[in-house]
């Protein structure tokens, strides 16, 4: 049996994204591996359309393309917050409930609307991260972060839907904690966590 395809610690991959809030994120995340990250949008890669119906799907699209278009790995992160009493949504249209301007408080308020009178505030945060190589060969892992919905939005920190998520066993939302606080216990955090683990060579 052939063992699983590794990424050699002080490589250096493009980080399928092109937002720099996520890039900073991977950057810290990674410091330890020596892994030296650059984004897709550092090299002017498009994005491509995320057609998947799931996180790993269109984890694998994004890395993928930036894979073969740069001609070397590529890590990419699919994420969203998913709210039970949504059935799970935004989910993989997160991003998108933002809208074309990326208007979050617009984002949080639909979560809030939609959700109405119940009392069931349950939510997750899930992230799936893929690793590509130009020859086509990809391996994906998950993380997860359970925890419950928030309103009104608490604290300035983090990005997307941090304001309005408190994790579990936790008084603060994502928002109110430090980057290391959050990072210790992030879906982001834990998928980069089993990434390294799984992923990336040991030593």
């Amino acid at each position: 049996m052939t063992a699983a395809r590794r990424l050699p610690r002080n490589s250096r991959i493009v980080l399928a994204t092109h937002n720099a809030g996520k890039l900073e994120e991977f950057r810290r995340l990674l410091a330890p591996t020596g892994i030296e990250i650059v984004s897709a949008a550092a090299l002017s890669l498009p994005e491509p359309d995320e057609t998947a119906d799931s996180f790993a799907g269109n984890a694998a699209i994004k890395a993928l393309a930036a894979a073969r278009a740069a001609d070397m790995p590529a890590l990419s992160d699919d994420s969203g917050f998913c709210v039970a009493a949504l059935d799970g949504r935004p989910g993989i249209y997160s991003a998108r409930w933002a809208g074309p301007g990326g208007d979050m408080d617009h984002a949080m308020r639909r979560v809030h609307d939609e959700m109405g009178d119940t009392a069931d505030q349950r939510a997750a945060f899930v992230a799936v991260l893929c690793i590509a190589w130009p020859d086509g060969e990809t391996r994906c892992v998950e993380g997860r972060c359970e925890g419950a919905v928030v309103w009104p939005p608490r604290g300035t920190g983090g990005h997307g839907y941090d304001p309005i998520f408190c994790p579990t066993g936790e008084t603060r939302s994502f928002a109110e904690m430090t980057a290391d606080e959050k990072n210790t216990i992030s879906h982001r955090g834990r998928a980069l966590a089993n990434f390294v683990d799984t992923c990336v060579e040991q030593g």
